[in-house]
């Protein structure tokens, strides 16, 4: 019988540091074949874009799946299950699979659907890693900007769970095989230690707590864990019921959130002379003007590497990711925040 290919789920809230984590484990593969479904939704796939800046034989830009449609828990059977069928259809199957889940997903639907006919035969769920911001479980807000994480909720019409943060943090602590404690370079010494012992007293016994900083984690310890999560549904049942199922109601008048609260828009700008100047200018602009996320690429002059920048609150990352080809040189940036943003005044404090 043939090895079922290995499927590592990794969830956390939105800023987390998954797609850091995801990154960095592409970058030391040791030339494993990695496919990547990543459940991002928005106007631009950046997420992907930055994925699939890889740019070599370990994930190559077919590797990389999104599912645009919503959270995954949400649209098991209507977008991760057709997703999973197309890339065990393929010839040369990957050696892992890895799923970032959206920031807002229960892991428990989709470790269940590993058991669906036809995928049950072809993989296993070698474990789920859930990642959390050390900083802000240290602080009790599970995330450093509870307000994107609304916006995040606001903007995705399949989402059928209105689950208070406090209830889906504790679901994919009970669902994880590992915890990973990123950002662990904002955190004191004692900090880091309380953090780590309050998260393995609430998990389930054998669960792994790590920590890191930037998401760097040898890719042994986690990928390889082979725990098989879809037979051991039982020891990571779900804490809480949130999933709303009413065959007469498929327009989610359930939602109290207006999706018209929120906005976004792209601004584009030539080429910039300085990375760590702009950073700290995308950093004032953000303060200035209320922005919840703001993520994409800049052109820096001389340099033939695009820069990712990414910022979530005022926590502001970059590196360069590939060279930029065939594609224009230019700025390209994604704005969300609450409606109501100055986008005359965005786009020149970004532009100036």
């Amino acid at each position: 019988m043939a090895r079922k290919i290995p499927a590592t789920i990794i969830t956390g809230f939105l800023g987390a540091g998954k797609t850091t984590l995801i990154r960095h484990m592409l970058e030391n593969a040791g030339g494993r074949r990695i496919a990547l479904i990543i459940n991002e939704f928005g106007d631009l796939g950046v997420d992907g874009d930055i994925l699939k800046g890889c740019g070599d034989e370990t994930c190559s830009e077919e590797d990389v799946m999104e599912l645009s449609n919503g959270c995954i828990c949400c649209t098991v059977a209507d977008d991760f299950i057709p997703t999973m069928e197309t890339l065990l259809a393929r010839e040369n199957a990957p050696d892992h699979i890895v799923i970032e889940t959206s920031g807002l997903a229960l892991p428990q639907p989709l470790v269940r659907a590993f058991n669906w006919p036809g995928i049950s035969t072809r993989v296993t769920v070698d474990g789920v890693v859930t990642v959390v911001d050390g900083k802000a479980v240290r602080e009790g807000r599970f995330a450093a900007n509870l307000a994107a994480i609304e916006a995040q909720r606001a903007a995705d019409e399949n989402l059928d769970h209105e689950t208070p943060l406090s209830e889906l943090f504790q679901d994919q602590v009970a669902c994880a095989d590992m915890i990973v404690v990123n950002k662990s370079d904002l955190l004191t010494g004692d900090e880091l230690d309380q953090t780590v012992g309050d998260l393995k007293s609430g998990a389930r016994d054998g669960v792994q707590v790590v920590h890191a900083s930037m998401g760097a984690l040898p890719v042994d310890v986690l990928l390889g864990q082979g725990i098989g999560a879809e037979s051991d549904l039982d020891a990571r049942h779900e804490v809480h019921h949130h999933h709303h199922h009413d065959d007469d109601d498929d327009d989610h008048h359930h939602h109290d959130h207006d999706h018209d609260d929120f906005e976004s828009f792209v601004v584009t700008r030539p080429e910039i002379a300085d990375p760590q100047a702009f950073a700290t200018q995308v950093a004032d602009t953000i303060r200035a003007h209320d922005i919840l996320r703001l993520k994409g690429f800049a052109a820096v002059s001389g340099k033939p590497m695009r820069l990712t920048l990414q910022a979530v609150g005022p926590r502001v990352d970059t590196y360069f990711d590939q060279p930029f080809g065939d594609q224009p040189r230019e700025t390209r940036l994604v704005v969300i925040g609450q409606a109501g943003l100055d986008r005359a005044a965005i786009e020149a404090a970004l532009c100036a």
